[in-house]
């Protein structure tokens, strides 16, 4: 029987609203951080194979989801929500997770507070990301943001319609429906997170696992295993994957992530 995740709300900065998904239970909290284009709700299969050891708490990052629009994507901005969830749910300490864009803002928390994070799991995510021009991502500045109906918008996603459609979220009072993201904040987003992030990687020293998809776009072989040479307490798993690993594997996702777990 599948998890069914409560969606709460908090209000940071004093006026934009932060949601997130808590999958409850007793257990020991670990929070997922989504990459850009998705939201909390893509770790439910994770959250449903850790079953009660593990209370999975999954935010819709800013400007994700159902998390409103920010006025800037800096990751103090980023870091700023997550203190602030942090401080909501009254977690002093838990496991962080991060895909992609996720993956980044967790390491960085880590190194500017470590006493708040027991573990770190980085999916996929490279810690050198150099700047080469154009955003992976500039190919949704083509998107709508909006439109009349859903299926006027889904089609309108092009080759992500199928992955877009399930997701879109209906504009208040019946005015249309929106993309679960903005295309220009996506992009300001991701140019933001290019750079060089090793010394965020390799300042702290907790039990870290850095899981690998073979046919990534994003993590290249080499770096992967730099990473996890250079960083003592890194466990490596591999998954015959693409980027998006948890999408593609979704059981050997959660088999590598409660292996790991079972072991801190």
């Amino acid at each position: 029987m599948s998890v069914q995740p409560i969606r709460g709300t908090l209000t940071v900065d004093g006026r934009r609203t932060l949601s997130y998904l808590d999958f409850g239970g007793t257990g020991r909290p670990l929070v997922a951080l989504h990459g850009h284009l998705s939201e909390g709700a893509s770790f439910t299969a994770m959250a449903d194979a850790l079953g009660p050891e593990w209370r999975v708490i999954a935010p819709d990052q800013r400007g994700h989801g159902d998390s409103e629009r920010a006025p800037a994507y800096t990751r103090d901005g980023y870091l700023a929500d997550l203190l602030a969830l942090l401080d909501h749910l009254c977690i002093d300490r838990a496991v962080f997770l991060g895909h992609s864009l996720g993956a980044i803002n967790a390491l960085h928390l880590a190194a500017e507070r470590p006493e708040l994070v027991e573990a770190l799991i980085s999916v996929d995510t490279a810690v050198d990301l150099p700047d080469r021009g154009t955003s992976p991502l500039a190919f949704v500045l083509n998107f709508p943001y909006t439109a009349a109906t859903r299926e006027e918008l889904a089609a309108a996603c092009g080759p992500l319609a199928a992955v877009l459609g399930p997701v879109l979220r209906p504009l208040p009072a019946g005015a249309g429906w929106r993309l679960p993201f903005h295309p220009q904040d996506t992009v300001d987003s991701e140019n933001l997170v290019h750079g060089d992030h090793w010394k965020q990687w390799l300042a702290t020293d907790c039990p870290a696992l850095l899981i690998h998809g073979l046919r990534s776009q994003v993590l290249p072989a080499e770096q992967a295993q730099a990473m996890c040479s250079r960083r003592p307490g890194t466990v490596y798993r591999s998954l015959d994957t693409d980027h998006f690993v948890q999408q593609a594997d979704p059981e050997g996702f959660a088999t590598a992530v409660r292996a790991f777990l079972a072991g801190i």
